[in-house]
């Protein structure tokens, strides 16, 4: 994956976010956009494909052609991968943001080499943990999407939060 540009709307807004997140700093509705787009590329989608999908239209344009995708496309693997990655870096939770779980994934359309990715991050849900006092479960609801506005993947996830420490 080539390197994470600032997206122009994170500059537009001039958001500050604080540095870490703690499970207080969430709340239903709160929306992030990532700071930045992931250009995925020919080479990538091969790579990761050979190394952890290896399905023809993974792995070689002219298989690709010839599959439902009618052309080289991303594992919905790698695309998840990389939305991850816009995840962690546009929301900052402290310690690092733990999952616990994943209530839904959907590929809605195919990621091609060429396509930059985008995400919004909307929290849907916040309560304190039944086992771990000292956590949080946030659920999060993630749009990715191409250049085009196309939503390329959804998924429902939850994370763990730790509450902020008493003085």
């Amino acid at each position: 994956m080539e390197a994470i540009e600032p997206d122009a709307a994170s500059k537009e807004t001039g958001e500050t976010m604080p540095k870490e997140f703690y499970f207080e700093d969430f709340y239903v509705g709160q929306k992030f956009h990532s700071i930045g787009q992931a250009k995925v590329t020919a080479e990538e989608i091969k790579e990761f494909g050979s190394k952890y999908d290896p399905q023809p239209f993974h792995l070689d344009e002219a298989a690709g052609e010839n599959s439902f995708f009618k052309g080289l496309a991303a594992s919905g693997w790698l695309t998840a991968a990389i939305v991850m990655r816009l995840r962690v870096q546009s929301i900052t939770v402290a310690g690092g943001m733990i999952g616990a779980g994943v209530e839904e994934m959907r590929w809605t359309q195919p990621v091609r080499p060429g396509d930059s990715l985008r995400t919004e991050i909307e929290v849907v849900g916040v309560r304190h943990s039944n086992s771990r006092k000292e956590f949080g479960v946030v659920r999060t609801r993630t749009l990715a999407f191409n250049q085009k506005d196309e939503v390329v993947m959804r998924s429902t996830v939850n994370f763990l939060a730790p509450v902020k420490p008493t003085a």
